[in-house]
């Protein structure tokens, strides 16, 4: 379904460098800009409480720029048996990072924030169940040296290499990518920036 902007003076603005995001609204029709916003992403907090904190954090250091345009910005890592997975720094964290969420099921949690002028700010949080295949050190350690690690959440791509290491999914598949879509669009359709 294409989705349309119904406030045609209104700007929309992704807070976010990613470009997995970026993709996923552009499959939702959506136009917009990017501002990558520079806030602190240290926290903490639990998995929940910190998604939603830099979420929100990043939506409002954009719209602080940008006043009169609608903003989403959106934060996810990866959760298992109480432990957050943040993005890799380097090898070894990326091999640690696979070899605990291998042969087994974790969450992956974003959160969403909307800020549209005149309106209350939106937050919600979206959480999916991954389950991973078993994998060998030395399969582990392959995949890291792809490079494809870096960047993502809990150091893996689902749509890239290590999507055939995904047995079970439950929950949006857009949300382990990098962004809930479905989620996205009620909070945009709540802001009356399209149907």
């Amino acid at each position: 379904m294409m989705c349309y902007n119904l406030m045609k003076d209104v700007s929309f603005i992704l807070a976010s460098s990613s470009p997995r995001r970026k993709e996923l609204l552009e499959r939702m029709g959506l136009s917009f800009s990017i501002v990558s916003p520079d806030v602190d992403e240290s926290l903490s907090v639990g998995a929940k409480e910190m998604v939603e904190t830099l979420c929100r954090r990043k939506a409002l250091a954009v719209v602080e720029k940008y006043p009169q345009s609608i903003v989403l910005a959106a934060d996810t890592v990866v959760v298992k048996d109480g432990t957050v997975f943040g993005k890799p720094k380097n090898d070894k964290e990326a091999f640690r990072m696979i070899t605990l969420l291998q042969g087994d099921t974790h969450q992956v949690m974003t959160g969403v924030c909307v800020i549209c002028p005149g309106k209350a700010i939106q937050v919600a949080t979206e959480a999916t169940r991954v389950k991973f295949a078993s994998m060998s050190p030395e399969t582990v350690w392959r995949y890291v040296q792809t490079g494809e690690p870096f960047g993502k959440a809990g150091g893996y791509e689902i749509q890239g290499i290590c999507g055939m290491f995904i047995e079970a999914i439950e929950g949006s598949y857009t949300n382990v990518v990098g962004l809930p879509t479905a989620l996205v669009r009620s909070m945009l359709h709540k802001t009356g920036y399209f149907n």
